[in-house]
């Protein structure tokens, strides 16, 4: 009798969904902080880049309609229009992209890969995120992910 009230009280505990942790405040000691979870977007495509260094988080989401870029620079997420781009990379994106907004310029240079056991996106199998601020040191930060499309 006490070992099913037991079991049951054990399933019940785990039958709890825990909240996910919330997203680090600092990337590798960098000024930039993880985003929370991201949804696809409502139309086109979005890159969902990772960081790939100890600390491994989602750090930028990147929209090709919107294009723009969401990264969160001092702990506050903001979303940055693009202003320029280079050498078209697929999916709506550049091999090379600059965003845009206040005294941030963000820059996003990425690799994509299709792959065949993929549909509706690809890998962003080798990327980095520079971020430049007047006045301050510029960021770089290395990146990879996956673009998703609806």
């Amino acid at each position: 009798m006490m070992l099913s009230l037991l079991l049951s009280l054990l399933a019940a505990s785990q039958a709890k969904a825990l909240p996910p942790p919330p997203p680090p405040t600092m990337i590798d000691g960098l000024p930039i902080a993880g985003l929370p979870k991201q949804a696809l977007p409502a139309k086109g495509c979005a890159a969902y880049l990772f960081s790939t260094g100890a600390t491994k988080a989602l750090v930028a989401v990147a929209g090709a309609d919107p294009a723009q870029l969401r990264i969160a620079v001092d702990g506050k997420a903001t979303d940055y229009a693009r202003s320029a781009e280079k050498t078209p990379a697929g999916f709506g994106f550049s091999g090379s992209t600059e965003y845009r907004g206040g005294d941030v310029t963000a820059t996003l240079d990425m690799t994509i890969t299709t792959r065949g056991d993929l549909t509706a996106g690809a890998i962003v199998s080798d990327a980095t995120l520079r971020v430049d601020r007047p006045g301050r040191d510029s960021i770089v930060l290395p990146v990879a992910g996956l673009i998703g499309c609806v």
